[in-house]
């Protein structure tokens, strides 16, 4: 072998080496298996994942594959959501029931595959059929690659919390009846952290997260709503937070005593802790915002904050401090926390937001009313039922997947590929509701041809009281490029848009009674997820599907479903 030989036999050793380190295949297992819990002196039986609750913790790397077999043990069908992995030319491993797989069923296994691109920061996994991610839910951490640092100094200590919803019930008899019925569901009993409810809860004491830190020590907390319905109001005691990351995307760098994460956002951010011992133990709570008109569990959920001292004895002994959080309503407050959010921006980390636009699309979003069935009676208004929608279209989910029929041209009878691009019928959106309250019920998709760039505006409406929404998509990040109260004005409003550093995320909060512009690129062929992180509404029918066309090149389409995708 010559020299240019021996070279490039080298330099091909060499990168792969490279590659063996930067990427792995990480495999994981999870039994879905029935488990025993006890909170607030109350024990039921519930799904688990391995029979952990919350469910057990995904570490991997940028550029890592995913290999996660999923056994169901249990009566319920079942199916696992990866929320905020953009699954890109992977929907096949999405995990929304009916839209891009059929449930794994009793006693039946399916291995979820698929690889991190161009991802990191704080996801996580959840249950994605009917209401079982109350309990079937954990956090997915991405690394940066080997040795790639974060863009901000290294913190003494990683430290994932997952907030949660407690029902003392059955979750799912509580949204089988609520369906029934029509009216709204059962609240839940408590809050929780790490799935623990706190001591404010009575006989919850002994069921507490603590964080126990060193004084002069950074730690990054990541923070998750697993919550089902509830946007919440998150404060440390005495202690000054700094946003680093938001829906696994750096921010610039920004000080809070207080944050607003809806359900389905994550963050990251530091805390850096007091020099010295403080003499003191410190409350870590968490409370909702409420903008909507209906029920909702008013409690707070409280985590403590321990100092470790090497004199421990005077620990019980300490005061202990609690922060002071914004009222239930404070639209203001939220309004100038989401304002702060920007992308960082730089040329290793680029806002990429989407300058021209192909499809510019208004959505409205909010509540409405259905019929009450032949025979029943209803609880919703004047009898009739709760439904919510999307332009006046709230989705049925068919009985087959409908990825599976978009792949194998059997979409007759599935779906119908003409979800509108604006309301039907225009009203003032925010003014008084009009006499008609009926939405439509239907399965309509959205098509887009492959990278299509989209502006979408979502407009809250007050037709059964406005509310705030969070919505998200399934297999992209979108750029938050304005927000607004009142009807989005076409003509004044886009002078307002961020083009330049604006947030990108997958979980945005509609305001109430306002309205959210968001801009993306189509990139990602398959059948994608859009709905509201708040579980009832999303029951409801607050959801939707974009179905992206495969591109021209082999790069740009959707590959055929793996041998073990699950039957109906």
């Amino acid at each position: 072998m010559g020299a240019i030989g021996i070279i490039f036999l080298v330099s091909l050793i060499a990168l792969c080496l490279i590659h063996s380190v930067s990427a792995a295949t990480r495999h994981y297992k999870f039994e879905i298996k029935l488990q025993n819990v006890t909170r607030l002196c109350h024990t039921k039986t519930i799904v688990t994942v391995n029979g952990q609750f919350p469910g057990p913790r995904i570490v991997a790397r940028e550029d890592d594959r995913l290999e996660i077999e999923v056994v169901n043990h249990v009566k319920n069908n079942i199916s696992i959501h990866w929320h905020g992995i953009r699954q890109l030319r992977s929907g096949w491993a999405d995990g929304p029931a009916y839209i891009t797989q059929c449930p794994i069923q009793t006693g039946q296994r399916y291995v979820y595959n698929f690889t991190i691109v161009g991802q990191r920061g704080t996801f996580w996994w959840h249950a994605h059929i009917s209401w079982l991610r109350s309990t079937v839910y954990g956090p997915i951490i991405i690394l940066p690659k080997e040795n790639t640092p974060y863009p901000f100094a290294k913190p003494y200590k990683e430290v994932p919390m997952t907030f949660g919803e407690w029902f003392n019930a059955d979750t799912e008899a509580i949204i089988s009846q609520a369906l029934q019925t029509g009216g709204g569901p059962n609240v839940s009993d408590a809050y929780t952290i790490n799935g623990l409810p706190g001591p404010l809860y009575n006989c919850s004491s002994k069921d507490t997260f603590k964080l126990k830190v060193k004084p002069g020590k950074t730690y990054l907390l990541r923070l998750i709503n697993a919550a089902l319905n509830d946007e919440l109001f998150f404060s440390i005691a005495n202690h000054t937070l700094q946003i680093i990351d938001a829906d696994g995307v750096y921010v610039k760098p920004f000080k809070t005593d207080t944050l607003i994460i809806t359900p389905g956002q994550t963050y990251n951010v530091l805390l850096k802790t007091k020099p010295h011992f403080p003499n003191a133990t410190f409350y870590m709570t968490a409370r909702p915002y409420v903008t909507g008109p209906g029920t909702f569990d008013n409690s707070t959920v409280a985590g403590i904050l321990e100092y470790e001292s090497e004199s421990k004895s005077h620990l019980k002994k300490l005061p202990l401090f609690k922060p002071s959080l914004p009222a239930l309503n404070d639209t203001t407050f939220v309004t100038n926390f989401t304002s702060r959010l920007r992308s960082i921006a730089t040329p290793q980390f680029p806002a990429n937001v989407p300058l021209s636009v192909d499809k510019h699309l208004l959505f409205t979003v909010g509540l409405g009313t259905s019929p009450c069935d032949q025979n029943k009676t209803c609880q919703g208004p004047n009898g009739t039922k709760f439904s919510a929608s999307i332009n006046n279209v709230s989705l049925i989910l068919p009985t087959t997947a409908l990825l599976r029929s978009h792949f194998f041209g059997q979409s007759k009878g599935v779906y119908k590929p003409d979800f509108p691009y604006n309301p039907l019928n225009w009203f003032n959106y925010t003014g008084n509701p009009p006499n008609n309250t009926l939405v439509n019920n239907d399965t309509k998709l959205m098509v887009l041809p492959f990278n299509t760039s989209v502006e979408l505006i979502m407009q809250d409406t007050s037709i059964l009281g406005a509310e705030s929404h969070p919505l998200h998509l399934h297999g992209f990040n979108f750029f938050i490029v304005g927000q607004g109260f009142g009807n989005f004005d076409p003509n004044k409003d886009p002078s307002t848009f961020n083009l330049v550093d604006p947030i990108e995320r997958n979980t945005v909060g509609v305001p109430s009674g306002g309205w959210v512009a968001i801009r993306f690129l189509a990139d990602n062929p398959g059948v994608w997820f859009m709905h509201c992180h708040l579980e009832v509404h999303t029951s409801w029918g607050l959801r939707m599907a974009w179905l992206v066309l495969d591109g021209k090149l082999p790069n740009q389409k959707l590959p055929p479903p793996p041998v073990d995708l699950p039957k109906c």
